[in-house]
């Protein structure tokens, strides 16, 4: 059946419904006949469930989640056991905690080779994942390891699914262009293998499965010589790049179609449901989108962002569904799909008793009538050994805070909050006392900082709560408020190595203007120390600082007079003036796309040496010396996060009025 075959089919089957309705018109009688009742959906001549996850990277509970998860998965997976398809749409993993204690020798026997990472991937394949989507995070640490972790070897079995994106060209990759192969193939026959698109078998039914990747990636993560397409972010430019792969699928006879998109914001997926021809079901990620059905139960703390599933209609007519749950293993997505003969998606038929996502908590487990019992035996001993590593890490204490640090992706990626410039000040001390006094300046992204170091409080049912300092862990000798090495992997997982170079006062405003040119969810917003600034949103990008200020413009302290360096709309220094900065590795590569490239005089030094919490010149390395050395238990951190109207060290023109220098 050609692409044109199957959307004749689904052409003729609404025409014949359209007929149907009118001929029962036209015999309903006189104005006062009672309307004719709607006719019956047909009955389904395939039922699909479908079971998803995506982006296990927010620094949720992932022991617990994970075990529940599993629960779930067989659980659901009995109820239709020849009929049931497991998938992700992409970031099975993040360098952190959960992923570093991998490389534990006390996991040998479970991963056959220990390494960061493989736990991650062998619960997935521990819980049956049939395929992915490659999200963002998937590529954190390089191609180089992306590859060794899909990829089997010395007793490590890799990824036992394909990892998928048809806007990717990773033969244009070294690293990875041996692990590619053609799309369109059996999924059962392509573990450790990466491809545009693959097929699922389900009861004698072919399932085509294509995955994609947001256009952003290669700004955003370590894409190596991956080819990334479309060039910029054109819904229109996506959706030709995606179109042929489902047309490949259809053309061999496949009417059912689902795709795995990892675009990092939801409204791409939904833009794309309604360009896309042949696409039944997208299941997004990235956006950590929390959408229910009327009878889903929402977990403590968390609030609806949308109805599970969102529905559309393709080009061609055809009914289209998105889907996304929440991160960290919170949710099981669950979707029933009903088919016509036609392998058309029958809406009425959808049952939200079955649909929607299913809370991997004690409560959502007793709703799904199950329980920890009927988790798998292998992910259970995989998330406790991981769980004994990570507890050890939370008695290695470095100094304390009084307050809540704020590092939530709402906040720091869109205003200065205290863990952000916390970071930012320890980034600055680490670099004047190792080697670079002169450092006077410290900017890094707030899409590097991954999670808060507090308590989040929240009572049952509700959907706010109270924010303080850390939890005391008796057990390991820790204090309310004491700060771990556990607290610091989870916030600045990267781990990125540090950099100093030097930068004129031009190129330090065309630094800022870049980190507030794409306001919202953007990981580039910058967060700083040893500086001053106001921006308005409401002007062009390139034209938003308003007034710039260094506190310290030699670095050598004690504070000398703030020099303004911007302001009223020219420079207020010399063209030229040099200033000594500290960044992050990441940044100073180009990522989030910030210009370093264009620094005139980097003279840059990198002071990372080796690799883990210890290595010196890491981001952990230096909030932990910081903290030891200003902020011991007797003087914890005090300065509570601000709300964005009373931020001194960067000033939104759009919530309050200036007050710089």
């Amino acid at each position: 059946m050609t692409p044109h075959d199957r959307l004749r089919r689904r052409a003729m089957t609404t025409l014949t419904a359209a007929l149907a309705a009118a001929l029962l018109a036209a015999c309903g009688g006189g104005s006062d006949a009672p309307a004719p009742a709607d006719p019956p959906p047909p009955t389904a001549a395939f039922t699909l469930q479908v079971l998803h996850v995506a982006d296990m990277d927010s620094g949720g509970d992932l022991v617990a989640n994970s075990k529940a998860l599993s629960a779930l998965v067989n659980t659901f997976r009995a109820a239709y056991p020849n009929r049931t398809v497991f998938l992700s749409s992409g970031d099975n993993h993040i360098p952190g905690p959960f992923f570093n204690a991998a490389d534990d020798a006390s996991l040998t026997t479970e991963l056959g080779a220990t390494g960061a990472g493989r736990g991650d991937i062998e619960i997935l394949n521990l819980m049956g994942l049939q395929a992915s989507a490659v999200g963002n995070h998937d590529l954190d640490m390089g191609t180089n390891f992306f590859n060794a972790l899909i990829n089997a070897g010395g007793g490590w079995r890799g990824a036992q699914f394909p990892h998928l994106s048809a806007n990717l060209d990773f033969s244009t990759d070294s690293n990875v262009a041996a692990r590619v192969v053609p799309d369109g193939g059996d999924a059962a026959t392509q573990a450790n293998r990466l491809s545009g698109s693959t097929v699922i078998t389900v009861d004698g039914e072919r399932i085509g499965i294509v995955g994609a990747s947001t256009p952003t990636l290669a700004s955003i993560t370590s894409t190596g010589g991956i080819t990334v397409r479309p060039a910029g972010t054109d819904v229109d430019a996506l959706a030709a790049e995606i179109q042929p792969k489902v047309d490949a699928l259809t053309a061999t006879g496949i009417d059912k179609v689902i795709l795995l998109a990892h675009m990092q914001q939801i409204s791409v997926e939904q833009a794309l449901a309604t360009r896309l021809r042949g696409v039944d079901l997208i299941v997004a990620g990235g956006s950590n989108t929390r959408l229910f059905d009327a009878d889903d139960r929402i977990r403590p703390g968390d609030t609806n962002q949308g109805t599970y599933p969102l529905r559309y209609t393709s080009p061609a007519g055809e009914p289209v569904l998105v889907v996304n749950v929440d991160a960290d293993y919170k949710y099981l997505g669950r979707i029933v799909l009903p088919f016509d003969a036609a392998g058309r998606i029958i809406p009425a038929r959808l049952d939200a008793a079955l649909n929607g996502a299913w809370a991997t908590d004690s409560d959502g487990l007793t709703r799904a009538g199950t329980s920890l019992t009927s988790a798998t035996a292998g992910v259970v001993t995989i998330a406790d050994k991981i769980a004994t590593v990570i507890a050890a890490k939370d008695g290695n204490l470095f100094g304390a805070a009084s307050v809540y640090l704020e590092g939530d992706r709402s906040f720091v990626r869109n205003e200065e909050t205290n863990l952000g410039h916390l970071s930012a000040l320890a980034n600055l001390a680490y670099a004047q006392a190792n080697g670079e006094p002169s450092t006077a300046i410290s900017l890094k992204n707030g899409g590097g900082i991954r999670a808060s170091i507090g308590a989040f409080d929240i009572a049952p049912g509700a959907t706010t709560g109270t924010k303080g300092p850390t939890r005391a862990n008796a057990g390991v000798g820790k204090q309310a408020g004491d700060i771990s090495q556990l607290d610091i992997e989870f916030a600045l997982r990267f781990n990125n190595g540090l950099s100093v170079l030097s930068v004129t006062a031009e190129e330090l405003k065309a630094l800022l203007e870049h980190g507030v040119a794409a306001l919202g969810s953007q990981g580039r917003f910058p967060q700083v120390a040893g500086l001053r600034f106001s921006y308005d949103p409401a002007q062009p990008a390139g034209s938003r600082i308003r007034t710039l200020v260094v506190d310290d413009p030699d670095g050598t302290g004690p504070l000398n007079t703030p020099e303004v360096v911007y302001s009223a709309g020219a420079l207020a220094v010399a063209p030229g003036t040099p200033y000594r900065l500290v960044t992050l590795g990441f940044l100073a590569d180009g990522g989030d796309g910030y210009p370093f490239a264009g620094v005139s005089a980097p003279n840059r030094v990198n002071l990372m040496v080796g690799s883990g919490f210890t290595a010196a010149g890491g981001e952990q390395r230096a909030l932990a010396d910081f903290m030891i050395a200003t902020h011991p238990r007797a003087t914890p951190y005090t300065e509570a996060d601000r709300a964005a109207a009373q931020d001194l060290r960067i000033q939104n023109l759009a919530v309050r009025a200036e007050v710089l220098p």
